[in-house]
């Protein structure tokens, strides 16, 4: 039988995180509702422990609507991982918020359909506020990092989750941008609701690659292609590598944030 490590830090990412870790160990695990996008690696940084799966799978083979994100945050749990990070290729709505900045958002606004974004089905029922959906502390702690290494960073930002695997519209681009929102991406919901689920401290790191579909009123800034976005996303890896391990010796794991006690007070008697 498998013996599952203790873990408390866990990062979802693409496949090239793979070269930021001193891999010690990777292995499959199933979960009740199925099996994770990847193998769980367990790696190293700065001295610690880290599990990592990549949220695509590793050749990027699970489009954003088909990934299982209840597996894969419960593969965390079982691991004990109480801190998570979501770093995400994203773009942007705003024309201040350029290819290669960082968003750490703090709000997200749900556009996709048919997902499921509950570990809580029936008979029990909880209903787990999301008015301050990534954590407090965490956010903190990337944004400290983000300053000391210069790294372009927008301190605040809603992103809003599209179904995918298809990009904007330009009409769509510009309701979005209309509404003042920042940042949009296609898998950070449920992914950052599951983890406040399981009472997981998560914070989202949006890489920014492209311009969606364009700003209105700005005809020099074009619609994204896949090949701009893999570019611009490639250069951030180093970036979001150096972030990472800065940012992780910081975690304090006594916790004080909502995240910890999110169930205390979600439950319908």
């Amino acid at each position: 039988m498998l013996k599952i490590p203790e873990i408390e830090i866990g990062v979802f990412g693409g496949s090239g995180f793979y070269s930021f870790l001193d891999i010690k160990e990777e292995f499959y695990l199933n979960t009740p509702y199925g099996a994770p996008s990847d193998k769980i690696v367990i790696g190293e940084i700065d001295g610690q422990n880290v599990a990592f799966i990549p949220r695509h799978g590793k050749g990027h083979t699970i489009p954003p609507h088909m990934i299982n994100y209840r597996a894969n945050i419960f593969a965390m749990h079982m691991l004990g991982v109480k801190h998570l990070f979501g770093p995400c290729a994203s773009g942007s709505l705003q024309p201040d918020i350029k290819p290669g900045d960082f968003v750490i958002c703090d709000q997200f606004v749900d556009r996709t359909k048919g997902r499921l974004d509950t570990f809580y089905d029936g008979p029990k029922t909880m209903h787990v506020s999301s008015a301050m959906p990534y954590c407090t502390d965490l956010r903190k702690i990337v944004l400290e990092s983000a300053k000391e290494l210069n790294i372009s960073t927008h301190e605040n930002g809603t992103v809003v989750i599209i179904q995918g695997p298809r990009f904007s519209t330009k009409s769509e681009s510009r309701w979005y941008s209309d509404q003042g929102w920042e940042v949009i991406n296609m898998t950070q919901y449920p992914e950052c609701y599951l983890a406040r689920e399981m009472e997981i401290c998560y914070v989202n790191i949006s890489l920014i690659t492209d311009y969606d579909a364009g700003i209105e009123g700005h005809p020099e800034i074009k619609p994204v292609t896949y090949e701009e976005v893999m570019k611009v996303f490639n250069e951030n890896n180093d970036k979001l590598r150096k972030l990472l391990f800065s940012a992780i010796p910081k975690i304090n794991k006594a916790r004080s944030c909502l995240c910890a006690r999110a169930l205390s007070n979600a439950a319908m008697n």
